[in-house]
């Protein structure tokens, strides 16, 4: 289905998230507790926020633990190309030169990516090329890029993004620097976020508000084609609709979406502590099984 349908498809998530009806449900005693469980039984930290997109229901864990964000700070660079585009500042069809040097925060020195550490590689083969700011940013999310987020980021600036970011009332996430900025990394100079900031900015995409209806809804497009569906995505009903950013570094796994079940709701689950993909995965697929269940 190619993003233009999709983005009319979506309009009718827009219109059902209006406003609440009245006292937020949250989870049951015996829900929570079988999340918890779930939980003592992996030995991971996990924070959690669920919502209804019409404040119906929601519940969250550990909110406003800090989590490295690996690659679900790709999400907020998202949203600032889409608010320069709004404002003016650039085309989503710009071109822009694709090269393989950035420059650490640390001290200016210079560093680049290796490709056998990126989710996708054909980008590398394009150094000297140019791409449009649409093409980077549709590999920085469905294929999770890392060369085209840097590329993005350096385009954008970081100072722009997080003060996106906090315009958004998203104040758990941080964005402080590129991917792969080694020195940055050994001083502890990460990216972070926290559940309830993802779930922040995700609401504002689901509720047409980021900027205006129509950037909001390209962006959730661009989301639905996420290709990794390891973790939401499995815990869901076959054929359930879900527009993600997943992000994975060593012992950590995330995932945060959009959930278009018949109640849509945001979903994020952070999880700190597991040395083993299909394990988290199965982690993540099993909470959004039973926080879906709760939710419908």
């Amino acid at each position: 289905m190619s993003i233009a349908i999709r983005m009319v498809a979506v309009m009718g998530l827009f219109a059902a998230a209006s406003a609440p009806t009245g006292s937020a449900q949250t989870l049951s005693r015996d829900a929570t507790e079988a999340v918890q469980a779930r939980i003592r039984e992996s030995e991971a930290v996990v924070g959690i926020v669920v919502q209804r997109l019409d404040g119906s229901f929601s519940w969250s864990l550990n909110p406003d633990q800090t989590f490295h964000a690996a690659s679900t700070i790709k999400i907020p660079v998202m949203v600032e190309l889409f608010h320069q585009a709004h404002d003016g500042k650039l085309k989503l069809d710009d071109l822009l030169p694709v090269k393989n040097e950035f420059h650490s925060i640390v001290d200016g020195s210079p560093y680049r990516l290796d490709a056998a550490d990126d989710s996708e590689v054909n980008l590398y083969q394009a150094v000297g090329q140019t791409r449009t700011l649409s093409q980077l940013c549709q590999l920085m999310i469905t294929v999770s890029s890392n060369l085209a987020t840097n590329l993005l980021i350096e385009k954008l600036g970081v100072e722009n993004i997080r003060a996106t970011t906090r315009e958004f009332h998203a104040d758990g996430m941080n964005v402080l620097r590129g991917v792969e900025d080694q020195k940055a990394f050994d001083k502890g100079l990460n990216n972070t976020t926290t559940a309830r900031g993802l779930a922040v900015l995700l609401e504002s995409l689901a509720q047409g508000r980021a900027f205006d209806s129509e950037a909001s809804r390209q962006m959730v497009a661009i989301l639905e084609h996420q290709t990794f569906n390891e973790g939401i995505p499995a815990g869901l009903p076959p054929g359930t609709r879900v527009a993600h950013k997943t992000g994975e570094i060593t012992k950590i796994h995330h995932d945060a979406g959009i959930v278009f079940a018949p109640k849509p709701f945001v979903l994020v689950i952070l999880v700190r502590g597991m040395d083993d993909f299909k394990q988290s995965s199965a982690l993540i697929a099993d909470i959004t099984r039973l926080l879906y269940a709760a939710t419908q």
